[in-house]
């Protein structure tokens, strides 16, 4: 029996690294984790997501979403929930002539 590293078992049922199908994946991944880390910290602070919407301005459907898939809401809405939870954010941005770091 062959066995497999994950990285080989990624590459064929996802793609490799730099693909487009690659790339969309290691987004949500990402999205994913940034709201569960949301979702976990609004609890530690024993806030409802009620009382995290009300502190940014948003519904608490609002809220909801963002903990199940953070991939669809603005910048602006994070950077106010990471606020409104005390969370220290750092922003690098990089291109070919331009370069930005943004951090609170």
């Amino acid at each position: 029996m062959k066995t497999h590293s994950l990285d080989e078992v990624q590459d064929k049922l996802i793609g490799k690294i730099g693909t487009p199908n690659r790339d969309r994946f290691e987004y949500e991944l990402q999205m994913d984790l940034i709201g569960q880390a949301i979702k976990q910290t609004r609890q530690e602070r024993k806030l409802t997501q009620e009382e995290l919407g009300k502190l940014i301005g948003v519904q608490k459907a609002q809220i909801s979403r963002i903990e199940n898939n953070a991939s669809n809401v603005t910048i602006e809405t994070l950077m106010r929930v990471f606020n409104a939870l005390q969370a220290k954010v750092m922003l690098s941005v990089e291109l070919p002539h331009f370069k930005i770091s943004l951090g609170q």
